[in-house]
Formats: structure tokens, C-alpha cells, sequence
């Protein structure tokens, strides 16, 4: 009976999974008060939501999912006080006889009490039935439902409060999404050589409230699932808006994008009709992999098309060091870390030197990030570290001052 809930739209407050421990409360009541099925039901706007059901037996007459008009539930006339809570035989009244459930169920006995949230708003109900009626239902029974009616509304209310907090992250990314942003402003490369512009990394930039560093913008993107959505919009923006700068000038742009990314079938698409021998794919990813071998697959289609990949931020964790194992980059990223006072911390400077070392035995390239002093350039440029950048060189900047900086020479 009654329609699946997929059908109707959902409530905007409740996507929240009712977790597995709601599922042994109702398991419990029913096995405790030796009823045929459990379930908490939803009311959303004029229907009622099964939200999660448990039957002694299979095939369940009723599932989660199940959505029927309020109007024609036990829940909403024990709400309204024409039923009872406690009905120990549904044939002794009028307003239970007359729900089609009643027959079609069948429902001979009844236990229901609201599931009241912490704002004193009626969720919807906990309720208990069997096929036939029980003349042994008391009291005792119903307090016990009670209670875990109580508890069960706990769960559900914090629930409901993470999946609000996720709907308002969500709508927060969706706001950046639809407004055609992020932004993207680029980073000039120097090669230390010549100090000459060899190119940018772009870096995505959300001017609207909150105001917050980037990647809290994409820590939230992850958390709510548009972490591919949100980068693909920063690869198209930062794509387009380099088209200028590759007219007149042969310089390679960097990308950043998460594995996660970079495996979506749909990522090969971005780059049609741009030059992807001057692209240069940066793995941003602090987190380990677990299996490498769609990544490497991926990769190995990219570099097919003469991209580049570098590993971003080598030097600042486990992660950076697994990557460069797994991947075999073109180019490692030194993290600023390191190379923040290089020129006057040996532990750095030896880290540094070994990791170039490292680099040159197999024809990796070695960008230093963060670049801040003329100490620091000069001891890069003593390792033959081959390029570099930072604020001493050029802080990130729209495309075109990036084309003024590129006229100069």
C-alpha cells in the first residue's frame, strides 16, 4: 500500500540516515513487546514516511521508503487524539476500523506515541503494531515505548541538525557553482635561471561570504560531494581565462586538481581545443590513496597527450612521498615549508638537497613553492632547483597583469 517516498519531494531538513543505532532501538520494542513491525515514520508536509521499518518476518507488508497520505495513518489520528496510543484491539474503534491499513496490513493491535524534537516540533511518531490483537498490552508497554521513543528522538534530532549544517554547506558551494565562480588568479613560475616567466599555477579565489582561505572552500565541497563540481569549475575558469595568455605567449599553465578528480571519466573533456603540452596537472592531495592503479591509468592517458604532472607540496607529509613512488612525476612541488628560512635552517636545506638529489636521478624537474627572500632564491639556485615561486617573485594576480608581467620580459 501507499507510494514510494522517492517519488515525493523530500522534506528540506531531512536527509539525514537514521543511523544503526535507531535501527536496534526499534529492533528491541518490537522484539520486547512481541509485536509483527516497528517503524518510525516521518511527517512530511501531508504524508507519512517510513523512515525505517523492522518486521519479526520477511516479506514485510510495509518498508522504509513506504509513503502514504497522513490523512489515512494511525500516526496522524493518535497525533490528533482520535485514537488512543495504546490500542489493544483496532476493531473496538470506529476511527481504526475505518483506515484502510486496518484490512490491508492487517493491524490488530497498536502502539504509537509522537517523536517530539528538541524544539518541541512533532518529528512523527514511533510506532508498533501487531496482526492481531493483544489483550495483554498495558501500561507498562507503552512507557516502555515511550522511552525509547525519547531516545530514538535524540538520535534523530542530532541527525536532523548535521544533515541542516550539511544542506547550508551545500547551498553555500551550489551559490559559487551557479554565479560562475571560483575565480581564478595565477601565480607567475620563474625559471631561477634568467629569473624568466616560465608560466603560472592557477589558484582558485571565492570573493563572497564566508570569507575564508580556498581550501576550506573545497574541504566543505568534499564533505557535501561536489569536491568534483567545484574543481571542474576552477579547471574551465582558469582554462579560459589563460586562452589569452597562450595566443602570444608559449608558457605552461598548472592545474590543481584531487585524484578523486582526475579519475572522473568526464576529466579528459576539459582540456579539448586547449594545448595540453604547455598543461601541467598538480595532484593536490593530502589524504592516501588506496589503490593507485585507476590514477596511474588516468595519468598515463594524460601524459599521453603530452600533459605533465607534478606532485604538489613534496616535503609536507607521507602522502606527497606515497605519490611520488606510485606516480613517477615530471615535476616535484617543493612544499613551502621547506623552503620557508632554507637559507638559515640546515635541517631544511638538507631535506631540500636530498629530495633534488632524489629528483635528478630520474629527470624530475624541482619547483620550490613560497618563496619569500633573496636568501632563499640564492640557496635554490645553489641546488639547481629549476624553478621557483612566491611573493619575492610575483604574488597571484588576474590574467591581465600576468600579460603586462609576460610583456616586460
Amino acid at each position: 500500500m501507499g507510494q514510494r517516498a522517492d517519488v515525493l519531494e523530500p522534506s528540506a531538513e531531512t536527509h539525514a540516515v537514521l543511523l544503526d543505532d535507531v535501527a536496534d532501538i526499534l529492533r528491541t520494542v518490537r522484539a520486547n513487546l512481541d509485536m509483527d513491525i516497528a517503524f518510525v515514520g516521518e511527517f512530511v508536509g501531508g504524508t507519512r514516511v517510513l523512515r525505517h521499518v523492522d518486521a519479526a518476518r520477511e516479506p514485510s507488508p510495509i518498508r522504509a521508503g513506504d509513503a502514504a497520505p497522513l490523512s489515512e495513518t494511525y500516526c496522524a489520528r493518535v497525533v490528533d487524539g482520535r485514537l488512543p496510543e495504546l490500542i489493544r484491539d483496532t476493531g473496538e474503534f470506529a476511527a481504526a476500523r475505518s483506515l484502510p491499513a486496518t484490512r490491508e496490513l492487517p493491524v490488530g493491535a497498536h502502539l504509537s506515541v509522537p517523536i517530539r524534537l528538541s524544539d518541541g516540533r512533532i518529528y512523527g511518531t514511533f510506532c508498533c503494531f501487531a496482526f492481531e490483537p493483544d489483550a495483554a498490552l498495558g501500561q507498562r508497554d507503552l512507557n516502555m515505548l515511550r522511552t525509547f521513543a525519547d531516545i530514538a528522538a535524540r538520535r534523530i534530532d542530532k541527525d536532523l541538525k548535521l544533515g541542516s549544517v550539511r544542506s547550508e554547506k551545500a547551498a553555500r558551494v551550489r551559490a559559487v557553482l551557479e554565479a560562475g565562480g571560483p575565480t581564478v588568479v595565477y601565480q607567475p613560475v620563474y625559471l631561477i635561471d634568467g629569473l624568466r616567466v616560465a608560466g603560472a599555477e592557477a589558484l582558485a579565489r571565492f570573493p563572497m561570504e564566508p570569507r575564508r582561505p580556498p581550501d576550506e572552500w573545497f574541504r566543505e565541497a568534499v564533505e557535501v560531494g561536489l569536491q568534483t563540481e567545484l574543481e571542474f569549475a576552477a579547471i574551465r575558469n582558469a582554462l579560459a581565462g589563460y586562452r589569452e595568455v597562450w595566443r602570444g605567449h608559449r608558457v605552461q599553465l598548472g592545474l590543481n586538481a584531487s585524484p578523486a578528480t582526475i579519475v572522473h571519466p568526464r576529466f579528459p573533456d576539459l582540456f579539448e581545443g586547449y594545448p595540453t603540452d604547455r598543461i601541467v596537472i598538480e595532484l593536490t592531495e593530502h589524504e592516501e590513496v588506496r589503490d593507485y592503479a585507476p590514477l596511474v591509468a588516468e595519468l598515463a592517458c594524460l601524459r599521453a597527450s603530452n600533459m605533465r604532472i607534478a606532485i604538489d607540496d613534496v616535503g609536507a607529509g607521507y602522502a606527497s612521498m606515497r605519490h611520488i613512488l606510485a606516480i613517477r612525476p615530471d615535476i616535484m612541488k617543493l612544499d613551502l615549508g621547506i623552503v620557508r628560512a632554507i637559507d638559515s635552517d640546515a635541517m631544511k636545506l638538507a631535506l631540500a638537497t636530498s629530495l633534488v638529489n632524489f629528483a635528478g636521478q630520474f629527470n624530475c624537474k624541482v619547483v620550490a613553492e613560497g618563496v619569500e627572500t633573496e636568501g632563499e632564491l640564492d640557496v635554490l639556485r645553489c641546488l639547481d632547483v629549476q624553478a621557483a615561486q612566491g611573493y619575492l617573485l610575483g604574488r597571484p594576480e588576474p590574467v591581465a597583469a600576468l600579460l603586462r608581467r609576460l610583456s616586460r620580459g
